[in-house]
Formats: C-alpha cells, structure tokens, sequence
C-alpha cells in the first residue's frame, strides 16, 4: 500500500500554543510511519507558518521548559485549490516542493486553530483534514452559543450569565444582580478559550470584580456560571467509519485543588488524580456515553470531541462543555478514555486521519 502524506500541524497563535506543541511531540512519536508520510508544520505564536523538525523530543511536555514553535525562517506556501503539492521558502529564498498533501491533522487549539477559521481555510483549499468541521469547532469554541444549542436539544448545562466587557464597563447592575441569582460558588471562564486559561472559581462575590478582570484579558466574552455539584466525568467522543462511538468515561478527582485548573491538566500538579476508566455503575457509563453522543450530535459534530459531564448525586447528567480539539498529549484525558476502551494511542491517530480522509 502506498504511503500517504499526512501534514501535522500544531503550534498557533492562542494561549495553549505550548500544549499544541506538545501534543504535536506525542503524535509524531506514535503516528503509524509505515502508513503515513510526515511534515511537520508549525504555527509560530506571530502566526507563520514554518516547516519544523520531525523530532517528538523537541516537543516533549516538560513543566520547566514548554515547548513551542519557534521561527526558523522557513514559510510554508499552501497550494491553492485543486493542487495538493506543498512547498516550502528556506531561508535564502529558493522554493522547494515537499509532497501532494493527502490530509492535515489539525492538532492546534484555542482561537486560530479550534474555533473553524483553519477548518474553514482547508475547505476553501479543498484540502481534506481530520477533526471538527467549521461549524462545530466555532459553535463549541464559544462556550455561550454551545449552551444554547445543547438546551435546544434538551441536554441540561449548568445555569449561567453572559458577560460583555463593554456592557459591564457601562452598567454592571443588571449584570451583578443577575449573577448575584446564581448561587455561589460560581466560575468564571472566558468564552473562547481553552485548557482553563483565564478560569477562577469565585466563592464570594467580593472575589467577583478579579475573577472577570482575569477572564476579560483573554476575550471581552464571558460566561459567570453555576458551580455543579457533582463527579466530573469526561467521554471521548470519535466518528468512526461504523458511526460515532463514546469510550467509557474517566474522572477527574479533585482531592485538594480547587477545580481542574491549567497547572493540574499539563504541569503536574498536586491534588488532582486523572482516573479512567471512572469506576460508575453500567447504568451510569451508558447514561454519561448516550449524553455524549447526543451532545456531538446536537452540535453536528465532526471527527472528534471530548464531552465534560457532571454527574450528580440524584443520577442526572449537566454537560460543561465540548471540546472539538481535546487535549491529546499521551497523558491526556481522551487518549486515556480510548486506551482504556481498548484503542491503543497509535490507532486512535489512524483513525482520526482516515477519518478525515473519508470527509
């Protein structure tokens, strides 16, 4: 069988460009090299688009040194539709064709990267590529409208209060009154962005003003929600050439950490334990993975998604929120959830790519 030549791209413009990178080291470690040809291709933090090394160790996950796409000069020139041949400008000047482009594999997160622009650019390119489409990387990028289309659906999602910077800047009243009605604790996120970045839970509302100060200096967007009682509970979701399949969940067990922040996902924090599988009841696991199938699908989810849960003590099932462009570090939630149904990191790549390929 030939080989087919499969882009990864990582990197990017947004906050979590340094967990892109290292995702992209866990992925060119295990990527079936029999099956598939490799070019690495990063996105610096300016935006340039520079062909890297093939070396997993240069993007290894290491809590005192992030990893990241720096600009070696080189620029990536895309081909335009109709034509899959990829070239690269070294650094003098010259032009070089590196390969026809079978499928890029997307492995960039926050915005530039996981909210439909790239997905939009490839399809104008006419170039196949794995993971979510436009739609449902734009709709669960921002966190305000995925809560709108999973209500429209039934799927409960924890009460919340949209938070514009200009309009709190204006007239915070309304808006503290209204967030005043949700109860504490609450949590404070930014609409578009990821890996909890820019994320505090408020357990008076004294903390309130800080809490949307730090949300605000990632997007004028905000969301103020509930804080859920209950286990958090997360299932991979994946479109296979069968139909879509939900892993069996995992857990997040917080034992002194305040929430599930960006230090206890990536850095190694203490007081968080990532379990998978979740010890649940059958019952519970198939309650928790039709949740989430519904969920992927009420956001006319493509390729991928990880759905984050609550289960609560009375039996029901409050979604957080999807993720079209999980975090997939080897240590990473949705890999473990596959390994643990039985899909080995490897073949979890394969099938994101030939799933991308099939599109």
């Amino acid at each position: 069988m030939d080989k087919q030549t499969v882009v990864v791209l990582f990197g990017g413009r947004s906050s979590e460009h340094s967990i892109s990178s290292a995702t992209a080291g866990g992925v060119l470690a295990a990527i079936d090299r029999d099956r598939y040809d490799v070019i690495p291709v990063g996105i610096t933090r300016e935006g340039a688009f520079v062909l890297e090394q093939d070396d997993p160790a240069k993007f290894a996950l290491d809590a005192a040194h992030m990893p990241e796409v720096i600009d070696n000069g080189t620029r990536i020139r895309w081909p335009e539709a109709g034509d899959r041949v990829l070239r690269v400008i070294a650094p003098d000047g010259s032009a070089v064709e590196l390969a026809a482009v079978d499928v890029v594999l997307p492995i960039l997160h926050g915005t530039h990267g996981e909210d439909g622009t790239i997905q939009g650019f490839f399809d104008i390119l006419e170039i196949p590529y794995a993971g979510g489409g436009v739609l449902d990387s734009a709709m669960c990028m921002d966190k305000h409208f995925m809560k709108v289309a999973l209500e429209s659906e039934g799927i409960a999602v924890s009460p919340w209060v949209t938070v514009r910077q200009r309009a709190w800047q204006q007239e915070s009243a309304p808006l503290r009154a209204a967030i005043a009605e949700l109860g504490l604790p609450l949590f404070v996120k930014p609409a578009r962005a990821g890996s909890s970045v820019g994320v505090s839970k408020v357990e008076s509302l004294g903390e309130l003003d800080a809490a949307l100060e730090v949300a605000f200096a990632e997007d004028e967007k905000v969301l103020v929600e509930t804080g859920i009682v209950g286990r958090e509970i997360e299932v991979a979701i994946l479109e296979t050439a069968d139909g879509v399949r939900a892993s069996l969940p995992g857990e997040i067990v917080l034992t002194s950490r305040g929430f599930y922040d960006f230090e206890g996902k990536y850095l190694g924090g203490d007081g968080v334990d990532v379990v998978c599988p979740a010890e649940m009841s059958d019952a519970e696991i198939a309650a928790v993975q039709q949740v989430g199938v519904r969920a992927f699908e009420a956001v006319d989810g493509k390729g991928l998604a990880r759905v984050d849960v609550f289960l609560t003590a009375d039996g029901g099932i409050v979604v957080n929120e999807l993720n079209t462009m999980p975090g997939f570090t080897p240590i990473s939630m949705f890999p473990k959830c596959w390994i643990a149904s039985g899909l080995s990191y490897g073949d979890l790549i394969t099938e994101l790519i030939e799933g991308g390929l099939r599109r």
